[in-house]
């Protein structure tokens, strides 16, 4: 079973649309939206592992220009 994701992005000003357009083309991610409140840009993403969606979210996501801050929160079924 898949691994999925919500991450919750805080960009510099001005950046949250061009962030959310970059991370939208990554493999892995589902949706980018960016959004009002303390957050910019929400992304959900998926990958086989944890390890897998670490490295997305620390090798790729973090890597996009005009990203300040990111947390990660998996999405668990109870």
């Amino acid at each position: 079973m898949a691994v999925q994701a919500y991450i919750l992005i805080q960009t510099e000003v001005g950046k949250a649309a061009a962030v959310a357009t970059a991370i939208a083309a990554l493999d892995g991610v589902a949706q980018a939206e960016d959004v009002t409140g303390p957050y910019d840009v929400i992304v959900r993403a998926e990958a086989k592992s944890v390890d897998e969606l670490g490295k997305l979210v620390v090798a790729r996501i973090q890597g996009v220009d005009g990203i300040t801050r990111t947390l990660t929160c998996p999405v668990v079924h109870l």
